[in-house]
């Protein structure tokens, strides 16, 4: 390992996380729906389709994204063209309010594009850091420095939002500043990513005349031919999709379920996502470091069930004390869960394809991002607004994930990646 390139890493993780958990988790999104979108019946759904139309543009470019990176070496200008769009977008969300709702989406949209894309880049150069045995621990680190960056971000929000309504103000005035004090943060702490980190990738020869993006296609046309020898790492990325389904729409929908189900204020969902990243960031490191010993799909198989106790506790929960409960017991399966599919995706890649595989994992999350949200979002519409029935549909994507895990041989997997 190279220490100082692995904390300038793992900073990345640190500098994107406020934007994930401010703007995604626990601030603009349930602004979103009582505010921009004035709690209508379809606000949820609004705010899910939302954010499924820039995880579908994600689907769509990550794989290429990744193969162009890998032909030209250049992670590193890419992620930090996605960085700059992600920031910019942030910053521009403080001009959104009432009567805004076309600007909110589209710049919801393009922002989470460039954090999406952002994050798949960064991954990639997960594997060239660290070695096999040492994937679950650096990954863990990453995740765990994220939510400590996440609390950064919320808790100085937490602090301007206190003295805002101490001075009258209402959530229209407040929230905007609250997207400044999170792209200003991301912009920042991601320097040290830029400044260190160091693209040891070499560009690929192309023959003459032939179109980068041409080529990019049949690389991933290529990688789709010879899937019958990565099985288990396919059948890993079919896994992925479901259980980060579940992730994903409880990262999307925690704060409007709160608001939405059990009456939590701006204020109150604030503080309870501070608490929930410690114990995020507590299960990233902790699971990290047990997972190069307990075992990648055994690690994960702990955390998902985990997580289908989590969504039957907190739709049980009348009451803020059984959903505080409810809400750390997802942060703690929160770092452990993406930290583990994270490593075991390096584990099972080869070494020349990293970038392309970790497009086809983000590809996996963004499909998974499309398919929880939008489920979650078409029951509570359909139901008219039945939040608790849209938890427990939640449950079953981490059942689905729990059977698919159980067909996975990661010795096979990995003999598999180490072949010419």
């Amino acid at each position: 390992m190279r220490p100082r390139e692995v904390l300038a890493w793992a900073m990345y993780d640190f500098a994107n996380s406020g934007y994930t958990t401010v703007v995604i988790t626990a601030v603009f999104n349930a602004y979103f729906v009582a505010v921009i979108a004035g709690n209508a019946p379809w606000a949820t759904f609004a705010w899910t389709a939302a954010l499924s139309a820039s995880y579908a543009l994600i689907l769509l470019t990550g794989p290429v994204i990744g193969a162009y990176a890998d032909l030209r070496a250049a992670k590193k200008p890419l992620l930090v063209l996605t960085t700059a769009g992600c920031v910019v977008a942030t910053a521009l969300l403080a001009f959104t309010g009432p009567g805004t709702l076309a600007l909110a989406v589209a710049l919801l949209v393009f922002s989470n594009f460039c954090f999406g894309s952002g994050e798949n880049l960064v991954a990639a150069f997960l594997p060239e850091l660290a070695r096999g045995e040492s994937l679950g621990r650096v990954s863990g680190w990453g995740w765990s420095l994220g939510y400590l960056g996440g609390l950064l971000t919320l808790g100085l929000c937490l602090g301007y939002v206190i003295w805002a309504q101490a001075h009258g103000q209402e959530p229209q005035q407040f929230v905007p500043v609250t997207m400044l004090i999170t792209a200003a943060t991301f912009a920042a702490a991601s320097l040290p990513t830029f400044l260190v980190l160091r693209e040891r990738a070499r560009p690929a020869p192309v023959a003459a005349g032939e179109n980068l993006a041409q080529a990019a296609f049949a690389r991933l046309a290529q990688t789709v031919r010879q899937a019958a020898r990565y099985r288990d790492l396919a059948r890993f990325l079919v896994c992925i999709v479901f259980y980060q389904a579940g992730i994903q729409t409880v990262i999307a929908l925690a704060a409007i379920y709160a608001e939405q189900a059990l009456g939590f204020t701006t204020q109150d969902t604030i503080a309870l996502i501070l608490v929930v990243n410690v114990t995020a960031a507590v299960g990233a490191f902790a699971f990290g470091n047990i997972q190069d010993r307990l075992g990648h799909v055994r690690t994960i198989a702990l955390t998902l069930l985990l997580w289908i106790a989590t969504t039957l506790i907190a739709w049980s929960a009348s009451e803020s004390g059984l959903f505080w409960v409810a809400a750390n017991l997802a942060g703690l399966c929160l770092g452990s869960s993406q930290s583990a599919g994270r490593a075991l995706v390096g584990y099972l890649s080869p070494a020349d394809r990293r970038a392309e595989f970790f497009g086809l994992w983000g590809l996996a999350v963004k499909l998974s991002s499309i398919l929880g949200p939008i489920t979650y979002g078409s029951v509570t519409w359909i139901t008219n607004g039945n939040h608790r029935l849209a938890m427990l549909a939640t449950g079953g994507f981490f059942v689905a994930g729990l059977v698919l895990l159980a067909g996975i041989d990661v010795p096979r997997g990995r003999r598999a990646a180490g072949q010419p």
